[in-house]
């Protein structure tokens, strides 16, 4: 499957019909919403986990030089906390450009993180099929991969830090992250003593 995803999207699911639908951001989305919302809520989702496992070929690296982004894995058990956004259909116009690396819409259960209650949305996956998978590697591995990235929408080391200070900020742990960011900043730290 081709890394660009806007047309597909369109075709596979057509939202026009919808006078709103949610959306949940597990990455950038939690902190960057550059889009108008209606409402916002901390949510998550089960059987999923966060994976620095897809290439960015147009944000965080180049096409050249791909960096490292988030997707989701099947993960029975886990859950995924992020943000949910109310948004109207059209605003996928939008979301579908800045997610199209890879990346396809599917329908889940979003359930609320500070009230009970749960709801049917959209998030964004990138599986394994799709060319711009980079798939899985040492913590070592990606948190170097991810300090020498840099694309449009700037340094992948920026993408890394900034979704772990907004998963403190809603006190979610995430081994993955965390664990990429330590080796990261311990990456970095032996660069400047060097």
């Amino acid at each position: 499957m081709s890394h660009n995803t806007i047309d597909l999207n369109k075709q596979r699911q057509p939202l026009d019909h919808l006078e709103s639908v949610w959306l949940f951001g597990y990455g950038s989305l939690i902190y960057k919403a550059d889009f108008p919302y209606l409402q916002r809520k901390p949510a998550c989702i089960y059987g999923w986990q966060r994976r620095f496992w897809q290439g960015s070929h147009d944000h965080r690296g180049t096409p050249e030089a791909p960096g490292r982004v988030l997707t989701l894995i099947e993960a029975p058990g886990k859950r995924c906390a992020g943000m949910a956004y109310q948004v109207t259909p059209d605003t996928f116009e939008h979301l579908d450009h800045r997610e199209k690396n890879g990346y396809l819409r599917v329908f889940t259960q979003l359930h609320w993180l500070d009230e009970p209650g749960e709801t049917e949305g959209l998030v964004y996956l990138a599986s394994a099929d799709n060319e711009a998978y980079l798939g899985p590697d040492s913590d070592e591995a990606i948190a170097a991969h991810i300090a020498q990235s840099q694309g449009p929408s700037g340094p992948n080391s920026e993408y890394l830090l900034k979704l772990a200070q907004a998963l403190r900020d809603m006190n979610e742990h995430d081994e993955h992250v965390f664990a990429i960011e330590r080796e990261l900043l311990n990456q970095v730290a032996l660069t400047k003593g060097s």
